[in-house]
C-alpha cells in the first residue's frame, strides 16, 4: 500500500501547493474508519481507496477529489457518516463523498424500467459535480485490476458492466485509455480464449517481421528530421479487445486485419500539426476514407486531434493520430481536464471543455420519453 507521504509527493510533482495536511489528515481517517475491514484478496480494505486516489493523481486531479478517493466507502462500508465528513473535511468534500456513495448504490445492469430510472439518477449526480464519476470511474479500474480474488458469478456480472456501462462512459468523457483498460480487463474475464489467440498471433507476427513498431517510429522520426519539425513519436500495438472487436466488426481473421498499430505524434503548435500531415502524406499512401480533422471540428468533449491511416512498412496499414502537446493533456484525461493542476495552479488549457456545459449536452436529449426511449438515447450517447 502506498504510504501517505509518497501520495501526498505523487500530488505534489503537479501540485506544489497542495494541502499535504488535508491529505494526511483524510488518509489517517480512512485508515482508522476501515480497520479490520479485508477486501477478497485478504489485503487490508484501505489498500482500495488509496489505489483509487493514486490513479487520480496520474490525472492531476484536485486535493479535493483526491481526499474524496480515501474517504469514498467511508459512509458506506464503516461508521462514518455525511455529518461527521462533513465537519472533518468541509462541505464540498461531503458531498462528494456522498454522490459516490449514491452511485455506489444504483444498479446500474438492473431490469430496464429501474436501469432508466438509475441512468437518470447517474446523469443527475453528474450534473451536480462531474468529479463524482471520475471518483467511480477510478474506483472500478481498482476493482477490475484486482476482479481475481472474486467469485466467477461476480467477476463475470462486474465485467459485462463495466463493458456495458462504465467504459463506454469513460470513453464518452473522452478518457480513451482507460476505456480501453477497462474493455481489455473485462474482455480477459468474459472471453480468455479469444483474448489469449490475439496475444499468442501479435507473438507469431513479431517472431515473423520483427518489431514493427519500433521500425515505423524510426520511419516516422527520419520524415520530421527531414522536415525540421520537433515531435515526440509513440507507436503501439492495439489492445487485444479493440483487435478483437474490429475483427467481429469486419468479420476478419487476424492475418487479414490491417491497422493493428496506433501511432502518435506530439508536436508544438497547431502548424506544425498539418505539415506533420503533409510529410506523412507524401511518405505513405494515405488510404480512403480513414482521414478524421478533430481539430477543426472538435469532439463536444474538447478532443483535438488528426487521425490518418496509411500504408506504411512493407503495406502494413497503421493509424497515425497527430496533435500538441495541449490537445494531448486534454485526450489523456477528456472532461477531466477542467480540473487538472499544473505546477499547483489549475491548468488554462483553451482546450478543456467546462464540464457543466458538457453534461448539459448530454443531458439535454435524456431528459425526455419513456424509459425504453431514454435507454435508447443513453447507449447511443455513449
Amino acid at each position: 500500500m502506498i504510504d501517505v507521504e509518497d501520495l501526498i509527493a505523487l500530488v505534489r510533482n503537479y501540485n506544489p501547493r497542495t494541502n499535504a495536511d488535508l491529505i494526511r489528515q483524510a488518509y489517517a481517517y480512512g485508515m482508522k474508519m476501515h480497520e479490520g475491514q479485508m477486501r477478497k484478496s485478504g489485503e487490508p480494505y484501505f489498500t482500495h481507496p488509496v489505489a483509487v486516489a493514486a490513479i487520480l493523481t496520474e490525472q492531476m486531479l484536485d486535493d479535493a477529489t483526491i481526499v474524496t478517493a480515501l474517504l469514498h466507502d467511508t459512509i458506506e462500508d464503516t461508521k462514518s457518516t455525511y455529518t461527521e465528513v462533513e465537519r472533518l473535511f468541509g462541505h464540498e468534500i461531503a458531498e462528494l463523498v456522498d454522490g459516490v456513495t449514491k452511485l455506489t448504490n444504483l444498479q446500474l445492469s438492473s431490469g430496464a424500467a429501474e436501469q432508466a430510472d438509475n441512468f437518470r439518477k447517474l446523469f443527475m449526480a453528474m450534473s451536480k459535480d462531474l468529479r463524482v464519476i471520475l471518483v467511480k470511474l477510478a474506483d472500478r479500474l481498482h476493482n477490475m485490476r484486482t476482479i481475481k480474488s472474486m467469485s466467477p458469478e461476480k467477476q463475470a456480472r462486474k465485467s459485462r458492466e463495466t463493458m456495458d456501462i462504465f467504459a463506454p462512459l469513460a470513453g464518452r468523457m473522452g478518457m480513451q485509455w482507460m476505456r480501453e483498460e477497462l474493455e481489455d480487463l473485462g474482455f480477459r474475464v468474459l472471453n480468455p480464449e479469444a483474448r489469449n489467440s490475439i496475444i499468442r498471433r501479435f507473438l507469431t507476427l513479431q517472431k515473423e517481421s520483427g518489431d514493427v513498431v519500433h521500425q515505423i517510429t524510426a520511419d516516422i522520426r527520419t520524415e520530421l528530421e527531414r522536415g525540421k519539425i520537433e515531435a515526440d513519436v509513440y507507436g503501439r500495438a492495439k489492445k487485444p479487445f479493440s483487435i478483437w472487436r474490429k475483427m467481429q466488426e469486419k468479420d476478419l481473421a487476424f492475418s487479414r486485419l490491417s491497422d493493428i498499430y496506433g501511432f502518435r505524434i506530439i508536436c508544438q503548435d497547431m502548424g506544425d500539426c498539418y505539415r506533420i500531415l503533409g510529410l506523412i502524406h507524401q511518405r505513405w499512401r494515405a488510404v480512403p476514407g480513414r482521414f478524421k480533422d478533430y481539430i477543426s471540428q472538435p469532439k463536444t468533449n474538447g478532443y483535438r486531434s488528426i487521425h490518418t491511416s496509411v500504408s506504411g512498412r512493407d503495406g502494413k496499414r497503421v493509424e497515425v493520430q497527430i496533435r500538441t502537446r495541449e490537445m494531448h493533456e486534454v485526450a489523456e484525461a477528456g472532461v477531466a481536464a477542467h480540473w487538472a493542476y499544473r505546477e499547483g495552479v489549475r491548468a488554462k488549457n483553451p482546450f478543456a471543455v467546462d464540464p457543466g456545459k458538457w453534461i448539459a449536452q448530454l443531458t439535454e436529449r435524456l431528459n425526455e420519453g419513456d424509459h425504453d426511449e431514454f435507454m435508447e438515447n443513453v447507449k447511443l450517447e455513449m
